[in-house]
C-alpha cells in the first residue's frame, strides 16, 4: 500500500500549478475573477511602485463593491420577505368578517409571522358599545390622560415611552419592554392606537422608518371603522 499517494485533499506542488498553467494559457479567461485575488509584485527595489499601489487600490475597491452588492442582495431579499408577509396580513384582514376576525388576525400575523413580541390595540369608546375582540377598549378622555402626546402626534413613533404610557398601554408586560413602536389610528378622529414592544431596548430605534406600521394602520384605518359604533 502506496502511504504517499496524493489525494484531491492535499495542496498541489508549485511545480504542478506552474506546469497546468503551462498548457492552459486560457485559464484565467474562463476564471476572470482570480485575477482579482493574485498578488503580482512589480520589481522596483525596496519601494512601492505606482502599477502596485494602483492594483491594490482597485483590488481593495472591488471587494468593498462586493461587500455593498451582497448587502444589497440580502436587503432585497429582506423586503422581499417583508411583502409577502405584509400581503398575508392585508388580505387577512380584509378577510375579516367582523371586529373580532380582524383584531385575531392582525393578533395572530403580528405572533406568528412578524414575530412581534408585544402587541397592543385600543379602540376609544364605550366598552359596552364596542364588539368583543382581544383589543382593549378605553374612553377617548383616558387615552388623552395617558398616552395624549402620542395621540398628538398623528403618527407612528419609535424609541422609549414614559413609565405611565407603558404601564397604560401593555399593563402587566410594561417591566419586560425595553422598546415600542406606537401608531394613532385615525377615521377623521382618532379611535385607537397600536403599539407593539421588544424586550431589546434598542430594537425599536428614534432613527429607525416606520414604512411598514404606518402602512398597516392606514389599512386598519379604513377596514376598523364600519365595525365600531359611530
Amino acid at each position: 500500500m502506496n502511504d504517499n499517494k496524493k489525494t484531491l485533499a492535499d495542496p498541489l506542488e508549485p511545480e504542478q500549478v506552474a506546469a497546468f498553467l503551462q498548457e492552459n494559457p486560457h485559464f484565467f479567461e474562463a476564471y476572470p475573477d482570480l485575477l482579482a485575488e493574485l498578488s503580482l509584485p512589480h520589481e522596483s527595489g525596496s519601494a512601492v511602485s505606482l502599477i502596485e499601489r494602483q492594483i491594490a487600490v482597485l483590488r481593495e475597491r472591488n471587494m468593498d463593491m462586493r461587500h455593498r452588492l451582497s448587502k444589497l442582495l440580502d436587503n432585497a431579499r429582506d423586503n422581499d420577505k417583508l411583502f409577502d408577509k405584509t400581503k398575508r396580513l392585508v388580505l387577512t384582514l380584509l378577510e375579516g368578517q367582523d371586529l373580532g376576525d380582524i383584531v385575531d388576525a392582525l393578533y395572530y400575523c403580528f405572533d406568528k409571522d412578524f414575530n412581534i413580541q408585544y402587541t397592543s390595540l385600543f379602540f376609544f369608546g364605550n366598552i359596552d358599545k364596542i364588539p368583543s375582540s382581544q383589543a382593549h377598549v378605553v374612553s377617548l378622555a383616558a387615552a388623552r390622560d395617558n398616552v395624549g402626546t402620542i395621540l398628538k402626534s398623528n403618527r407612528a413613533m419609535c424609541g422609549t415611552l414614559g413609565a405611565k404610557e407603558m404601564q397604560f398601554i401593555f399593563g402587566k408586560y410594561a417591566d419586560e419592554i425595553g422598546s415600542v413602536a406606537t401608531v394613532p389610528l385615525i377615521h377623521g378622529n382618532a379611535f385607537g392606537l397600536l403599539a407593539v414592544g421588544n424586550r431589546d431596548p434598542h430594537y425599536y430605534r428614534s432613527s429607525m422608518g416606520t414604512l411598514f406600521l404606518s402602512y398597516i394602520a392606514e389599512v386598519l384605518n379604513r377596514i376598523l371603522p364600519k365595525h365600531l359604533p359611530r
